[in-house]
């Protein structure tokens, strides 16, 4: 992954072997391994360029949506959920509530290996790095 000095290039989540999404900026980066077609978001990282609510629903029920198509598995069922309580939240407020861009981030990372292929996700954490501080 390239570095420009400017985004975290985040680390080996350990025993899974998750990418860690940190903070990103005026970069952009993919996930997945080969014959893998990623999607490029760019994001300046400050608050005033920083996602809202609707934008975030959108992406975290696109990843939903996508997750469809992969087997069923528990894990797969467990991110199921944690998706649709956060869409279930954002839906309901309208805002992001704190400490939620964190829990969609450590869903990301717990669930990589399920979510690595799949283009929602790279768009998803793009979003969730915009809103670390």
């Amino acid at each position: 992954m390239a570095h420009d000095g400017g985004a975290d290039p985040g680390t080996d989540g350990g025993a899974g072997g998750g990418q860690r999404f940190g903070r990103i900026e005026r970069s952009a980066f993919s996930i997945g391994g080969s014959h893998v077609t990623n999607t490029v978001v760019e994001h300046g990282g400050t608050a005033t360029d920083a996602p809202g609510a609707a934008e975030l629903l959108a992406a975290v029920r696109a990843l939903r949506a996508a997750l469809v198509h992969l087997p069923r598995s528990a894990d797969r069922t467990a991110l199921d959920g944690e998706l649709d309580e956060a869409a279930g939240e954002l839906a309901e407020t309208g805002a992001i509530a704190p400490g939620l861009p964190g829990r969609l981030r450590a869903a990301l990372e717990r669930w990589a290996p399920l979510v690595e292929p799949v283009n929602a996700a790279t768009a998803l954490g793009t979003l969730l790095a915009t809103l670390a501080g």
